[in-house]
């Protein structure tokens, strides 16, 4: 069988030829339309769980949180197993659901139970579903730099904390918007934020608690509406401006 192959294609050598391009330009064609990326994503459905537990070793993690959660979970329609991980602060619980499951029909089993499970939760701890993709799912990576010599409105150089928020406040939402993107992760530079340091002593001296000092920190990062003052017709509006 293998000679008279082989004799065919001597014999008719042009016409094998012709046939090796044409299968060419039709792989050539048929590649420019491939909807599959070369290492297509061969995660199975999963939602995973994510819930931050401030101070919470990962033994009490496990067992006031990611213990509820996961118990929430079981019975779901479709479901094929679930795992868990407890962490200091952190706890992920990523629920699998068989081959076939519309992920958004699994995400929306999934709120449901987790709006039951809620109450049962110590207070600030809120659980919260991750994106509709998965570690396979990252496809893009960049770096967001200050040309050299660049300098900002006001003269100085850009640090790490103004090239963060502006990937935070101008990138990011930006990129959120196009079709496809599910979410853009933030690594690296530092993010802007105010400190307070208390000195106990000198709240000891005058009488003032820590619970005082958050509370009146709470109560200044605030702006308020004072209604409006018409004058000739017009109104201008009154408001004090105190959020940080």
């Amino acid at each position: 069988m293998i000679d008279r192959i082989i004799n065919f294609a001597i014999a008719n050598r042009w016409l094998v030829m012709a046939g090796v391009a044409a299968f060419a330009v039709f792989g050539y064609f048929e590649y420019q339309r491939l909807p599959i990326d070369a290492v297509p994503d061969i995660t199975n459905v999963q939602v995973q769980i994510n819930t931050q537990a401030s101070g919470y070793s990962p033994l009490e993690a496990e067992q006031r949180v990611t213990f509820l959660v996961e118990t929430a979970m079981a019975g779901l329609p479709q479901l094929e197993s679930t795992r868990s991980i407890s962490a200091y602060g952190l706890s992920q619980v990523t629920v699998v659901f068989q081959d076939g499951t519309d992920i958004y029909f699994a995400r929306q089993l999934v709120n449901e139970r987790l709006q039951d499970v809620k109450a049962q939760l110590p207070p600030g701890v809120e659980p919260g579903m991750g994106p509709v993709s998965t570690g396979l799912g990252e496809i893009y990576l960049y770096s967001v730099v200050a040309e050299p010599g660049a300098r900002k409105p006001d003269g100085t150089a850009y640090t790490p904390t103004d090239l963060r928020s502006i990937q935070d406040w101008i990138i990011r939402p930006q990129l959120r918007q196009v079709p496809g993107v599910s979410e853009v992760n933030s690594i690296g530079g530092n993010a802007k934020q105010y400190q307070v340091a208390p000195d106990p002593a000198r709240l000891l001296a005058f009488g003032v608690t820590l619970g005082d000092l958050v509370r009146a920190l709470e109560a200044n990062n605030v702006n308020v509406g004072a209604g409006y003052i018409e004058t000739n017709g017009e109104q201008k509006l009154v408001r004090v401006p105190g959020q940080i």
